[in-house]
């Protein structure tokens, strides 16, 4: 049986366990960011198995399965979110960041080592994740504090520097050069302007006559034809995680209107926005 939440937002910690009741191997109805604070052992994600130890982060979606094999005893917070989350779209402020959460985590959608641990950059990261995690907790469990501005701007927070340290995608076999140039397209696919082919040869210092050619010589895809799917994979997180419509998907990944974005959407997966949506 599948395992759901019903508020909003969970947030628990386990410290020096060897067993977890919660956890087992059934698929999960939120979203979750594991950080295993202390510990040994390992965690199987969709029969992906992989050793964990101290400080490391692990990101699960709705319907990935996964549990824990303690192997020495392990502290670990688990903080648990629904759709909902993403999908409270009002005016003014708010609205404007709860996007900017939502692109926040889509980049750890579209992390090919998602099933692997957040690597993080440095010992700072590692203290000051430890820190947000600390206070998430204390904030969340003591009912005279709880604040839910509070939980948000913290939450906010870690997702900020576990996004920073994603590796967007991995090309494999492939010098560090494509690997730069597929990370800026990740992260800039917000900005048309930052991904022409002039921005692009001026950033990386290659031929604007050549850039195209350079990377579909790297990837075996065209440099527009890769930036459209790519946008198309957003748009599917959006149908899928939020309650924007169609429209307002298409405006956010720069298509003309949401016929452009239904047709895009028709040509590379074979059915609509809409009916994708409702599947």
């Amino acid at each position: 049986m599948p395992r759901a939440i019903f508020e909003n937002i969970v947030i628990q910690k386990f410290e020096n366990v060897t067993t977890l009741e919660f956890c087992q191997y059934t698929a999960i109805r939120f979203f979750e960011i594991l950080f295993i604070e202390k510990g040994k052992g390992h965690i199987i994600i969709n029969n992906h198995k992989v050793a964990y130890a101290d400080k490391q982060i692990f990101i699960l979606i709705p319907d990935d399965k996964y549990n824990l094999e303690i192997h020495t005893p392990t502290t670990v917070s688990a903080i648990k979110f629904l759709n909902s989350f993403f999908n409270e779209y009002v005016s003014g402020a708010h609205k404007t960041q709860v996007k900017e959460w939502f692109r926040k985590i889509e980049i750890i959608f579209q992390g090919t080592n998602r099933t692997s641990e957040i690597q993080l950059s440095s010992t700072n990261e590692e203290n000051g994740i430890l820190a947000l995690f600390k206070a998430l907790c204390t904030e969340y469990s003591d009912e005279n504090l709880k604040s839910e501005t509070v939980l948000k701007s913290i939450l906010h927070a870690i997702l900020h520097i576990i996004s920073r340290n994603v590796i967007v995608v991995k090309a494999e076999n492939q010098d560090s050069k494509i690997q730069e140039i597929l990370n800026y397209i990740h992260f800039h696919i917000h900005t048309p302007e930052m991904l022409s082919k002039k921005h692009l040869s001026e950033q990386f210092n290659i031929s604007e006559n050549y850039i195209s050619q350079y990377f579909k010589s790297k990837m075996n895809i065209g440099l527009k034809k890769y930036i459209i799917t790519y946008k198309v994979k957003l748009a599917e997180t959006r149908l899928k995680y939020t309650n924007l419509t169609i429209t307002e998907i298409a405006q956010e990944l720069g298509f003309t209107d949401s016929s452009h974005l239904d047709k895009t959407f028709l040509n590379l997966k074979g059915i609509t926005a809409k009916k994708f949506r409702e599947s």
